[in-house]
This record gives C-alpha cells, sequence and structure tokens, in this order.
C-alpha cells in the first residue's frame, strides 16, 4: 500500500487533503503501481504474437436500458492464448466495460477504473455522472498513449443506464481511441478485430424496443458472424460448454445473464444456423 509503514500505520499522504481520483492519488505517491507505467524501454516495441489479445464486443440499446457482450477467445498471433477470457465487466452497478486489445493491461484498467469509480463516490458522496465516468476512462487511456505507441494497446467499450435521459434513451454506449478519443454511438457498437462483421450483423438485427432476449439473440447472432470471419474470435463452443458473455443494465442496475440463459439462447442460435448458415436476414 502507498505509504505504508512497517508499523502497520498509515503515510501522511492518507490524511492529506486531495482530490477524488484515486488514479491522480496513485500517480502522486506510487506512480509504479498504475497499469500505464510502460513496462518497456523507451524505442522499444512489443511483439504482438507473443502478447495475448482480446477480440470481439459489442453493445447494444433495449427497450429496458443497454446490453453489453463479448466473445471469450483471446489470441497471440496465430495461436488460441485463452479460450474463456472474460472481456465483460461491471464497473459499478449501473456503468459496464468490455475491452478489446492486450489483455493483461486491460484487465488492470477495468480494476483501476472499478477503484476510481468507487474511490469518488466515497469521497464526493454521489456517484459519478455517466459523462463523467466517459470522461474519466478516456483519460485513463490518454495516459496508456505511450504503451499504445509500444504495441500494447487497450481499447474499451462503455455502456451504462442514464436516468437522467429521455425515456427510451437511458440505456448509452460509449467508444474510445488508443489516444482518449471519446465517442457516443446510436443504437449499437462494436470493438475489436470482428468488429466489422459484428457491426454488419447488426445493422440487419437491430431495431429500437427490443426486448431483452431479443437483443441478447441478435448480440449472440452479431457474435456468431464475427467469428465466422475473424479467426481471432472465438464463437460459441458447444462442446467444451464455452459461451459469450452477455449482461445487461437496467434501472435495478447491472446483471450478467444466467449461465443457462445464454447457453439456451446459444444452442437456439446454433440450431438456427444449421437451417441457415449465413444467419437471419434483414426485415424489410
Amino acid at each position: 500500500m502507498a505509504g505504508e509503514e512497517t508499523s502497520g500505520r498509515l503515510g501522511e499522504e492518507f490524511f492529506t487533503p486531495g482530490g477524488s481520483s484515486f488514479t491522480a492519488f496513485l500517480a502522486a505517491y506510487r506512480p509504479e503501481l498504475l497499469s500505464t507505467r510502460s513496462p518497456l524501454p523507451a524505442g522499444l516495441r512489443a511483439d504482438p504474437d507473443r502478447v495475448p489479445h482480446g477480440t470481439t464486443v459489442l453493445a447494444l440499446a433495449y427497450r429496458d436500458g443497454v446490453l453489453i457482450a463479448g466473445d471469450r477467445r483471446a489470441t497471440m498471433g496465430n495461436l488460441i492464448a485463452q479460450r474463456d477470457l472474460e472481456k465483460v465487466h461491471p464497473a459499478d452497478d449501473h456503468t459496464a466495460v468490455a475491452f478489446a486489445g492486450t489483455v493483461g493491461l486491460a484487465l488492470d484498467m477495468v480494476k483501476l477504473y472499478q477503484v476510481e469509480l468507487a474511490h469518488f463516490e466515497k469521497i464526493e458522496g454521489t456517484p459519478m455522472s455517466l459523462n463523467a465516468k466517459a470522461r474519466r476512462l478516456a483519460g485513463m487511456l490518454r495516459d496508456n498513449l505511450g504503451q499504445a505507441m509500444q504495441g500494447l494497446a487497450v481499447v474499451p467499450l462503455l455502456t451504462g443506464y442514464d436516468p437522467s435521459a429521455p425515456e427510451g434513451e437511458r440505456g448509452r454506449i460509449f467508444s474510445f481511441d488508443v489516444a482518449g478519443g471519446l465517442y457516443e454511438k446510436t443504437d449499437f457498437h462494436a470493438e475489436g478485430s470482428g468488429s466489422p462483421y459484428a457491426r454488419g450483423a447488426l445493422k440487419k438485427l437491430f431495431r429500437q424496443g427490443m426486448s431483452r432476449r431479443d437483443a441478447a439473440l441478435a448480440a449472440l447472432q452479431a457474435l456468431y458472424d464475427a467469428a465466422d470471419d475473424d479467426s481471432a474470435t472465438g464463437g460459441p463452443d458447444i462442446n467444451r460448454r464455452i459461451f459469450p458473455i452477455v449482461s445487461v443494465i437496467t434501472e435495478e442496475g447491472f446483471e450478467r445473464l444466467p449461465e443457462p440463459e445464454t447457453e439456451g439462447l446459444s444452442r437456439e442460435m446454433v440450431q438456427q444456423r444449421r437451417r441457415s448458415p449465413d444467419g437471419p436476414t434483414a426485415t424489410v
């Protein structure tokens, strides 16, 4: 811990008035603990074939809020590094973040972001607004720009339920670039190597006011299309019982769909694909 002494007493920095950012606190007192601190000397670049990377994640708004999902595969070059990676995580009760990119850095960044939001709420006595949460994550990505330029990029996807937004628009989606650029997306979005195929699928499947079941099936169909054309994206693995992670955020908060529900929807989708390998067609 920052400032912890051998006697077990906290250091003076814990009793010094400061701001509400835990990231700024670490930067001031223990910068070596920040995930944005580069492990590589200046001028060196990571070999992408030796660093696990997560791939496709997506989000779409639906009737009760917003859904966020991701496949489970991580790759190192042409190798499958992990088959059951979890790329979708709650950030707080009404916000979730998924990631594509360098797995180790992404997981550290997610943990730091979770602490950042909790720290702000404890210091200020009120949760951060959704717009502020998006800007705070953008700032963390800007801090990571040096590592991104060395080949260790992280590309998150942020979703949240915003009770202050108009009815029907409370499920919001934010995307980012490696330099911390912030972009709010309408209706749906996807990130990662399979994202062009996932977005193409969502273009034909998305419609306003979808039920949770229909939104989950659309997400699974989009991830299946991504896996069909992108070798770095994994489809549902029926034999190993490894299925995509699907979560929703509504007025009640964050909820990860139970595995039996995700498995049932995945098996239903695979059966449909046996009859129609290219998936459902767009309604006209």
